[in-house]
């Protein structure tokens, strides 16, 4: 249990910096492209994290038997739902 607190906490770290980071480009996003495409896979970045976090939260019984039946593929879209 102790690993799977540690793994929180890292991905609940891992959000924080990429929110500072989000702040700081959005400043900037209309003044260059580079900072406007690095704001995206910053977003995207979050928006997996936070799914990978969400997962972790809800891991009982059933999810751990659904992980062992055939998984459809995920979409961009799946990580942005709930949001």
């Amino acid at each position: 249990m102790k690993g799977l607190f540690k793994v929180k906490r890292e991905i609940i770290s891992s959000i924080r910096k990429k929110e500072i980071q989000l702040e700081q480009l959005q400043q900037h996003i209309d003044k260059s492209d580079v900072c406007s495409d690095l704001y995206n896979k910053v977003l995207i970045e979050k928006a997996i994290l936070k799914k990978q976090l969400e997962d972790l939260q809800n891991n009982t019984l059933v999810n751990r038997i659904k992980h062992l039946l055939p998984r459809k593929e995920k979409l961009i879209c799946d990580y942005f739902k709930g949001n």
